[in-house]
């Protein structure tokens, strides 16, 4: 059962290794427990443009990682996107996605993922570019048409779309892709 429920939340059920999980998209503006959240991710836009960081580990992505000891998600993704992309700027969160292992039989409940998590997601307005350096475990950096997303992230899917849909909406509408 993929797509739009009731409260314009979109579900997708996805294969992580030889499990099977239920990811749900929620606009929300307010974070689920900071106990609960398992990561936190950004749209950076500069200039009308959508910021990548090749990874290298897993290739082109947007900016995220895991909250450290002492953080709030939105300083994680603050320091997330400095360190992956070298830049800084102004934060609005967009809501969160629903990792839900009820239905995953390979769920470890010793491991490090509660049964049901979060993903914070925030848009980003980037106020400043900073040399890139790559000291971290990002390679290199670029700034592409929303609409190219699709060329660069392998693993894209409608439920990162409709992220990705939130967040073109909070800077007063959809960017131009020209």
């Amino acid at each position: 059962m993929n797509g739009k429920g009731q409260n314009d939340m979109t579900t997708k059920y996805v294969n992580w290794g030889k499990s099977k999980v239920k990811l749900t998209w929620t606009r929300a503006e307010t974070l689920p427990p900071r106990e609960l959240i398992t990561s936190v991710h950004g749209f950076c836009f500069k200039d009308e443009r959508l910021l990548l960081v090749n990874l290298d580990h897993r290739g082109w992505d947007f900016p995220g990682g895991h909250i450290e000891d002492g953080e709030t998600a939105e300083e994680c993704l603050k320091r997330e996107a400095f360190e992956e992309g070298y830049v800084t700027g102004d934060c609005r969160l967009l809501g969160h996605i629903t990792v839900d292992h009820h239905e995953n039989p390979n769920w470890d409940r010793s491991g490090p993922y509660p049964i049901v998590g979060y993903q914070a997601f925030y848009h980003m307005d980037i106020k400043e570019l900073h040399e890139f350096k790559a000291g971290y475990e990002s390679l290199e950096r670029t700034f592409i048409k929303p609409s190219e997303v699709e060329v660069y992230y392998k693993a894209w899917n409608e439920l990162y779309q409709d992220i990705l849909d939130d967040a073109l909406n909070h800077t007063g509408g959809r960017l131009d892709d020209n």
